[in-house]
């Protein structure tokens, strides 16, 4: 088998999205002290980060149908430019002085709707460029740059923000996006042509596909569930970390130690292959109750850090073998409508867990929020094993089945 990397579109492909992660890296950090530095007000930063929120989670759906139906390369091309412009004028704004938070809003929303078309495009990239026997190793490689970048941006913006400023971080950013566009311009895709339909049948067409597989609708409830309780421990943690465990440090080392370990799950990825990918895949999923509960019943630090570090290290694992799994499993003309719906319902369960979890810790502590989040993840990650399709699915031995409304009516 020819590694990913022999393959000169993959790796400019890989090239491109790397420069991109590391660029995307820096910027929340960034993003949080400019906000901070310039309104001293967190509901201000909320406001910028929900304006990017909204839009990609509204959008979302219309960004698979537009991936599918318009050539993911071209899509991806576009949002990369979109995305540049909009992270240039905030970085300009940010070396000219104190930024106004209105403007920095306006960027924040257009780069959340860009993101919406940018995100389903990723697993046809990947499809597009690597033949099936060869996409888990590539998955695995697109996974652990991406979590590298993860494990360096803070640093990385850290150093940017005290030498020079926290503007050229947003230049950076944007200078990311216009090489990757320029890498994408230059590689050939393979894209299967969708037949002209409306937006809704388009949209319809995608979410059969999704219902029609009970391993996928299951898996993305209890991925829903696990984003969700991932939403509850980054905003209970610190509090739990600062005040029981020992201070800000250790709330630190725990965030490094979960961007390693998702780091070594998607090295760990490359190299196993197991046989029923999506139920091991899931049940690994479950270890992040772990440190969820742990931290409710202010366990060790030590502790605490290495059950995160671990439960990433099974996220860090999933991620490349589910994507893999979907790009065997469904037809190449609806990869990104079905992706799409993944990431709705993984991002629009992160929101429910900001909200609620600060409330539930106001009336009960912070225990209760966490040990709540711990017992539905390990309830709804376990609880797809129960499901057939998930015991039952392997790895795709033939071409995947063509999309549900050209199939026979025994499907």
């Amino acid at each position: 088998m020819t590694h990913p990397l022999r393959l000169h579109d993959f790796r400019l492909l890989f090239l491109g999205r790397t420069v991109s992660a590391v660029g995307d890296a820096v910027v929340p950090t960034a993003l949080a002290l400019a906000v901070l530095r310039a309104t001293g007000s967190t509901a201000a930063l909320a406001v910028v980060l929900g304006c990017a929120m909204v839009p990609r989670l509204l959008l979302l759906p219309l960004g698979g149908v537009t991936a599918d139906r318009f050539d993911a390369r071209r899509v991806a091309i576009a949002t990369d430019l979109v995305r540049c412009v909009a992270q240039l004028v905030v970085g300009v704004e940010l070396l000219g002085g104190t930024p106004a938070l209105p403007h920095l809003a306006v960027a924040s929303a257009v780069g959340g709707a860009a993101s919406a078309f940018a995100i389903p495009t990723a697993s046809p990239l990947v499809a597009g460029t690597v033949e099936a026997e060869g996409r888990q190793r590539a998955n695995a490689l697109m996974g652990a740059a991406a979590n590298a970048s993860r494990l360096a941006g803070p640093a990385l913006a850290g150093l940017l923000i005290w030498t020079v400023g926290s503007g050229w971080a947003f230049v950076l950013d944007a200078a990311s996006f216009a090489v990757s566009a320029a890498l994408l311009s230059v590689i050939r895709v393979r894209h299967v042509a969708v037949p002209h339909r409306s937006l809704r049948a388009d949209l319809m067409l995608g979410w059969r596909e999704v219902r029609s597989r009970d391993w996928y609708w299951s898996s993305l409830l209890a991925h829903g569930v696990w984003n969700g309780a991932a939403a509850v421990l980054i905003t209970v943690g610190p509090v739990v970390a600062v005040d029981r465990l020992g201070g800000e440090g250790v709330w630190v080392l725990l965030q490094q130690a979960g961007a390693a370990g998702l780091l070594l799950g998607s090295l760990l990825a490359a190299r196993v292959r197991p046989a029923r990918p999506v139920l091991l895949g899931n049940l690994a999923l479950a270890t992040y109750a772990a440190p969820l509960l742990l931290l409710a019943v202010a366990a060790p630090a030590p502790v605490s850090i290495a059950a995160y570090c671990l439960a990433l290290v099974a996220l860090g694992f999933l991620n490349p073998v589910w994507e893999t799994v979907v790009q065997g499993q469904f037809p190449p003309e609806v990869l990104a409508r079905v992706t799409s719906y993944d990431w709705l319902m993984s991002l629009g369960a992160m929101p429910v867990g900001y909200a609620l979890a600060p409330l539930a810790a106001r009336a009960w502590g912070p225990s209760v929020p966490l040990a709540v989040a711990g017992a539905l993840v390990l309830l709804a990650c376990v609880g797809t094993a129960a499901v057939p399709g998930v015991r039952r699915l392997g790895w795709p031995e033939s071409a995947p089945a063509v999309p549900a409304e050209q199939a026979p009516a025994a499907r």
